[in-house]
């Protein structure tokens, strides 16, 4: 991990962790899987002291809710553990603790980019997926499973997965 996306320690006993926030609409669908599957895998590889990972959504509607019960249930399906509450996205602190900022579709990278001069630094979760090295724009989107059935869910599950494995290999080079 190079120096420039790396937090402070918060002591002199403790390397600095990577910031690492997902981003999305509402924060209890798309983005607080990401931050699941990111932590799980992470901790695989037992690399989750070198971050700290956190998600939040656009909007404030849902702050304080847990995952959408159709997240939990993809992520129980998977072996995936999740803990979550909503929470909106904080400007000041976030674009502060978090040097990468990983939007689930472009109208949130659109979002995020009006929030701060902070461009470089925010990223759409597909363009560390492997198999979407050729596409661009609106292909990159991870579609928002709300307001349809358990097989978006399912689909957005495996779109996190190889592009959270992909972000994590993209990391650790």
């Amino acid at each position: 991990m190079s120096k420039s996306h790396a937090t402070k320690p918060s002591s002199a006993d403790q390397p600095a962790r990577t910031g690492v926030l997902f981003v999305c609409t509402g924060n209890i669908c798309r983005s607080p899987l990401a931050e699941a599957i990111f932590r799980h895998i992470a901790g695989e590889r037992r690399v989750i002291d070198q971050f700290q990972i956190a998600s939040c959504g656009t909007g404030s509607w849902h702050a304080g809710d847990d995952a959408d019960p159709r997240t939990r249930a993809v992520a129980a399906r998977y072996g995936i553990p999740m803990k979550h509450t909503a929470r909106a996205f904080r400007p000041g602190h976030d674009f502060t603790d978090f040097p990468w900022i990983i939007a689930m579709d472009n109208s949130h990278m659109r979002w995020l980019a009006i929030q701060g001069r902070h461009g470089s630094r925010i990223h759409l979760m597909r363009e560390f997926d492997p198999e979407m090295k050729s596409l661009k724009g609106d292909e990159l989107d991870v579609p928002d499973p709300y307001y349809g059935g358990e097989d978006g869910f399912e689909k957005m599950y495996h779109m996190l997965d190889r592009a959270c494995r992909g972000f994590l290999d993209h990391l650790m080079r």
